[in-house]
């Protein structure tokens, strides 16, 4: 079975370049090589998706037309989060604009660590509401949360906020994704199910750079 494994861990990628130097020749690339995997090889798949900043969704979304691989924008002032809700929904609301299939959005851990669940959880409402049909994917950035009882409480919260996935990561700080952590966010994600019957799913982010 070890090949349909290796083809499965494969079709649930994303190809992700975030830094501050990525530029239009780097996303093009990016984008050929998400689909050319499948002309590489009988019966291996593509990945599942480009994840770029905002600024370059337009030209993502036209270099994958066509294909079977969906294009992810971060949003929400990634990685920090550091900026207002009425900004973060601006920029949600334009990569959704420009096609976007997901949506990954940070949790303003600020808050979280202050006790704010509240307006924490009222971020990720309003987000998963700008999002509209577009996939929401919430990242905790565990590696800021200092318990898996916060990466727990941060991940009920996102949950019950309309995340369609947990993330672990942004991949800009360490220790990033962690295997205490994917298992809380598993655990979390499967009583979510048995109380509620709402599936979500999970990625574990950051770190992950060689091919």
């Amino acid at each position: 079975n070890r090949p349909k494994d290796l083809s499965f861990i494969l079709s649930i990628i994303d190809l992700t370049t975030l830094e501050a130097t990525d530029t239009d020749e780097r996303v093009t690339g990016l984008c050929q090589q998400a689909m050319g995997f499948s002309s590489r090889k009988k019966d291996l798949p593509n990945v599942a998706a480009v994840c770029v900043y905002p600024s370059f969704a337009p030209l993502a979304k036209k270099e994958l037309h066509g294909s079977d691989v969906k294009l992810a924008c971060v949003a929400t002032a990634f990685p920090s989060g550091q900026t207002s809700l009425a900004v973060k929904l601006m920029e949600v609301s334009y990569v959704v604009l420009e096609g976007a299939d997901e949506v990954d959005m940070v949790i303003s851990r600020g808050k979280f660590l202050e006790g704010k669940y509240g307006e924490v959880a009222e971020e990720i409402r309003a987000v998963k509401a700008a999002c509209g049909a577009v996939h929401l994917k919430v990242i905790l950035e565990t590696g800021e949360l200092q318990s898996v009882q916060n990466i727990r409480k941060a991940s009920e919260i996102a949950l019950a906020a309309g995340a369609d996935f947990l993330k672990t990561s942004t991949g800009k700080i360490q220790p990033a994704a962690t295997p205490d952590a994917f298992l809380v966010m598993l655990d979390t994600i499967s009583e979510f199910h048995r109380i509620t019957g709402k599936k979500a799913g999970i990625k574990a982010a950051g770190g992950i750079a060689d091919p």
